[in-house]
């Protein structure tokens, strides 16, 4: 049998030959989107919290709360912004702890009765600023690790609906609004006195891996707090404060605390040598 039309039938899968004049087309540029490492905390409510400024005010306190519509805010907060509220609503540029920017947010100044209460009541551990609702949250995909101390934010490059029928504030919003002023004037008679704290945290500039049940030092930040103090990539860490450390989060209970300016003393195992650094740590955003 001849084998001439399995040899055609290739070459017309195959295609024609290019000519001289002809090229290849370019394969598609496969972009993946930046991601964002933002620095988050538990609160003692068990709120996701980030840190935000506004207009380059701040930084201010937010919560993750998906059920919000959209970006809130205090009276107070939007009146540090300066900006020019219509309807109570304003726009303004949002940078989120970690290098997230939203330049055209567009926020509500609205004293949620929620935030007023928690904060009377000091439930959250922390002064609490504000929410950062659908309108921010939508932008992006955000990738929770409980186990880590930041979340991944990822820009989806989708703008969400404009907001309809927001704005003016119903009076008493159903009752409901009583709530936060009646825990603001029950907690003094509760003996409960929030205790915010306001210093800023601590930034250290250096990035952590866990190995065989062992914390190690997997790079630092040029220039950082921590590069200044010496700390090297490949470096265990023994102690944080004088607390034996094993992992990731025995070090963030040992920090949680400590703010700007404050130090952090390390025992760092070296090849076979053990040193001891101390790290006065810089101020985050």
């Amino acid at each position: 049998m001849k084998s001439w039309p399995i040899r055609a039938l290739a070459l017309l899968l195959a295609g024609a030959p290019l000519r001289a004049d002809e090229t290849a087309p370019m394969p598609r540029e496969n972009k993946q989107p930046q991601s964002f490492q933002v620095p988050y905390k538990l609160t003692d409510s068990k709120h996701v919290l980030v840190r935000v400024k506004l207009n380059g005010k701040g930084p201010f306190n937010f919560i993750l709360d998906t059920g919000a519509p959209a970006l809130i805010m205090s009276d107070t907060v939007a009146k540090k912004t300066g900006v020019e509220l219509k309807d109570n609503w304003g726009k303004f540029q949002l940078e989120v702890e970690g290098g997230v920017k939203v330049p055209d947010a567009k926020g509500l100044a609205a004293d949620m009765f929620q935030l007023r209460g928690m904060n009377a009541m000091g439930l959250a551990g922390v002064e609490l600023h504000g929410v950062l609702g659908y309108t921010i949250l939508a932008r992006f995909r955000i990738q929770y690790d409980f186990t880590s101390d930041k979340l991944v934010w990822t820009p989806l490059g989708f703008e969400p609906p404009k907001m309809i029928g927001l704005g003016r504030r119903p009076e008493g919003q159903g009752g409901l609004e009583f709530m936060g002023d009646l825990m603001r004037f029950l907690a003094p008679l509760m003996g409960i006195k929030p205790n915010f704290e306001v210093k800023p945290r601590g930034f250290a500039g250096i990035e952590l891996e866990e190995r065989s049940d062992k914390l190690f030092v997997k790079s630092v930040l040029e220039g950082g707090p921590a590069a200044s103090a010496g700390l090297q990539a490949g470096d265990q860490i023994v102690t944080a404060n004088k607390k034996l450390i094993d992992n990731t989060e025995d070090l963030q209970r040992a920090v949680r605390k400590l703010g700007a300016g404050e130090k952090l003393t390390l025992q760092v195992k070296r090849g076979e040598r053990t040193e001891n650094f101390t790290v006065e740590l810089g101020r985050g955003l």
